[in-house]
């Protein structure tokens, strides 16, 4: 089982993100529930980037949306960095 850390960044980004899209809760619930047990199931969608951003990754949210995060395997430690659209998750 892997731990995961939510950084004030991030949980300041994410109270603005569910301000616009409340909708969202629901399925941010199912998807932090899931990083927790396996970020790799394929569910999740878990990719590296690449560019600026090399040395994190992504999961899908949505179509839409991403979440941008670090994965620690030795550590089973992951910290959510970033909550999006696509466009501004990779910028």
């Amino acid at each position: 089982m892997f731990t995961v850390a939510t950084p004030e960044p991030f949980l300041r980004q994410a109270r603005k993100f569910f301000k616009k899209h409340p909708d969202l809760r629901p399925r941010f619930a199912v998807v932090f529930e899931a990083l927790k047990l396996d970020p790799f199931q394929p569910s999740l969608g878990l990719h590296p980037l690449t560019g600026k951003l090399a040395g994190c990754h992504a999961v899908r949210l949505t179509y839409s949306y991403r979440i941008t995060l670090t994965v620690m395997v030795t550590e089973q430690e992951i910290i959510l960095l970033d909550i999006g659209s696509h466009d501004k998750v990779y910028r």
